[in-house]
């Protein structure tokens, strides 16, 4: 299993961190299986598994019980577990809580949307031994403040903001920090500025690694197309063909045969 310090010396080695987003056993099974240096256990379970239209319905326990889920499926694997939607904005009490709970499910990190205000809570956090990684540039959380899932950093004093949060993460320990839809020139720049790893989603090639919800590079959601994916698999498409080939044999009894039967 990998450690913080691996990711460090990744970085410092220019080699590129992989880290792929799942929620559940079955997947984080393949997934441990797999060459992937991480497994993130993100919010957005909210949306892919929960069905809601945000990452703002995660909760703590939700997020306990899917990192619990991963760990089972991924015992090899460094995972990464999200603090849902203000439970670092209600104090340290609230915020500890979040913390002990995702981190006693499995998870070797929690990973903490935006800085501002969060900076005593983060401090504390790892002060108490629990490794840190942030997230800047399109924070989910932050959806509606933002205005929608929108490209951020394209005028200068949102960069500039972006670049000065990032020091600021780093100057408070984060081992490593993500970046989300952001320019690519940004993500350069950040990168090469920052002493820890970066992990992209659409914010170029240059950052020290990326990441992918494991849904969206297997094309599981045909209508989810944004700039940023890449998808290495039809598996919408895939999977259909079979439950309808598999509902077909059962339709013409060609399903169970004695193959499948016992005698």
């Amino acid at each position: 299993m990998n450690s913080i310090i691996d990711f460090q010396k990744m970085k410092k080695a220019s080699q590129p961190i992989s880290m792929v987003t799942c929620y559940d056993a079955w997947s984080a099974k393949i997934l441990n299986t797999s060459d992937v240096d991480c497994i993130l256990v993100g919010d957005s379970v909210a949306m892919v598994v929960h069905g809601e239209d945000s990452t703002i319905n995660a909760t703590s326990e939700m997020m306990a019980t899917h990192v619990r889920a991963v760990r089972k499926g991924a015992p090899d694997k460094f995972i990464i577990g999200d603090m849902p939607f203000l439970s670092v904005r209600c104090g340290i009490e609230k915020a500890m809580s979040s913390v002990d709970q995702i981190m006693k499910a499995g998870a070797n990190c929690v990973k903490i949307e935006e800085v501002d205000g969060h900076e005593e809570i983060i401090r504390h956090i790892i002060e108490s031994g629990v490794p840190v990684m942030g997230h800047l540039g399109l924070t989910p959380q932050s959806v509606h403040q933002l205005g929608g899932y929108k490209v951020q950093g394209r005028d200068e004093q949102v960069s500039k903001e972006i670049f000065r949060k990032s020091k600021k993460l780093q100057e408070l320990g984060a081992f490593a920090l993500v970046l989300e839809c952001i320019p690519l020139e940004l993500g350069t720049i950040i990168t090469k500025e920052l002493k820890i790893p970066t992990i992209g989603i659409g914010a170029g090639v240059h950052t020290d690694g990326q990441v992918l919800v494991l849904q969206d590079l297997l094309g599981m959601n045909s209508q989810f197309k944004p700039h940023f994916l890449k998808t290495y698999l039809d598996g919408h498409t895939a999977f259909l063909e079979s439950i309808n080939l598999y509902n077909s044999e059962v339709k013409k009894r060609h399903f169970p045969t004695e193959k499948e039967s016992y005698r």
